[in-house]
């Protein structure tokens, strides 16, 4: 299976799922000075940048990245940092086939600053999401969650830590999970049809301790 890599921030995620040995064929970020291009460009991995000011609206955009998808021959999609909104006909193209990463245990604390929002409620856990992309603002069928406590005297800096940690092992194992065929997206349900080491199913797709 053929992924594109959707970034826009210095590429941590990006670097984990190519450790784990994910066919990236393309990364495309939103903006010129993405850390990610560089570890792209370091893999050989071609690599495009769609600078949102270059198109006058969201369906432009879209229309962009898709003839680079298709050009690319892209069988799936994971964001890692990527801050644009799909437009609905990139969704339905690769519909159940499009993944993103959350810092939070979805639907709470979606959207920008999550680990913050998390932080401000004074809640003893959060966690990370990974779900399928649909329309709306992190909305889509939720594939796999993992819990993380909130310790007393977090910091937004040290709480988003632990979390990168697990996000990096878990994102990795899903979409390895999703190539092999281990789950479907059938309307707003996530599908288990396969096990898988290291997997269970249910909300916690990946043991605690395998993340830490």
């Amino acid at each position: 299976m053929k992924w594109a890599v959707l970034v826009g921030g210095t590429g941590s995620n990006l670097r984990a799922l190519l450790e784990q040995s994910l066919t990236v064929g393309l990364v495309i970020s939103h903006r010129a000075d993405a850390g990610a291009l560089d570890i792209a460009r370091s893999h050989g991995i071609a690599v495009c940048t769609l600078l949102p000011r270059d198109y006058p609206s969201r369906a432009s955009y879209g229309q962009a990245l898709r003839h680079q998808l298709t050009q690319a021959k892209i069988d799936a999609i994971a964001l890692a940092g990527f801050m644009r909104w799909l437009d609905g006909d990139t969704v339905q193209a690769w519909w159940g086939k499009i993944f993103n990463i959350h810092p939070s245990l979805l639907p709470a604390f979606s959207g920008l600053h999550a680990v913050r929002q998390a932080l401000a409620y004074g809640v003893s856990w959060t966690g990370v999401t990974v779900h399928v992309v649909d329309q709306g603002e992190d909305s889509g069928p939720i594939v796999a969650q993992i819990p993380i406590a909130v310790l007393p005297g977090d910091s937004e800096e040290s709480l988003s830590e632990r979390i990168h940690q697990v996000e990096h092992r878990l994102y990795a194992a899903v979409l390895k999970a999703f190539e092999a065929g281990s789950f479907y997206v059938d309307g707003r349900q996530v599908v288990w049809n396969r096990p898988v080491p290291g997997l269970e199913r249910g909300n916690y797709a990946v043991g605690i301790d395998q993340c830490h």
